[in-house]
C-alpha cells in the first residue's frame, strides 16, 4: 500500500492492548522517551487523516475502541466465573442438607 505507514508496534501494544511504557520497554529495549514519541507521531497522523477523510475509520480511535471492549470483555469473564463458583458453592451446601435460601 502506498503511502501507509506501518503503526510501530509498541504503539500499538500501548494503545490496544493496554499495556504500561515499562513493559514495553522492556520488551523492546527502547527507552520510554522513544516509546512516547512514536505514539505521539502516530496520534497526530491518525488525526490528520480523520480531518482529511472523516468518513474512513480512524486507527487510533479503533484501538481504543479495542482496548475498552477488550477490558469490558475480562470483566464480563470475571463476572461469569464468580456466579458460576457461587452457584457451585450454593449447590453443594444444598447437597449437604443446608437450606440455602
Amino acid at each position: 500500500m502506498a503511502g501507509k505507514k506501518a503503526t510501530p508496534l509498541p504503539c500499538r501494544s500501548f494503545n490496544e492492548e493496554g499495556r504500561t511504557y515499562k513493559s514495553i520497554t522492556a520488551e523492546y529495549g527502547v527507552s520510554k522517551a522513544s516509546i512516547s514519541k512514536w505514539c505521539s507521531e502516530f496520534s497526530k497522523e491518525c488525526q490528520m487523516k480523520a480531518q482529511a477523510n472523516p468518513d474512513a475509520p480512524n486507527e487510533m480511535e479503533l484501538m481504543k475502541e479495542n482496548l475498552r471492549l477488550r477490558k469490558e470483555l475480562e470483566e464480563a469473564k470475571k463476572e461469569n466465573l464468580f456466579l458460576k463458583k457461587r452457584r457451585h458453592s450454593l449447590r453443594r451446601k444444598s447437597i449437604r442438607g443446608l437450606s440455602v435460601h
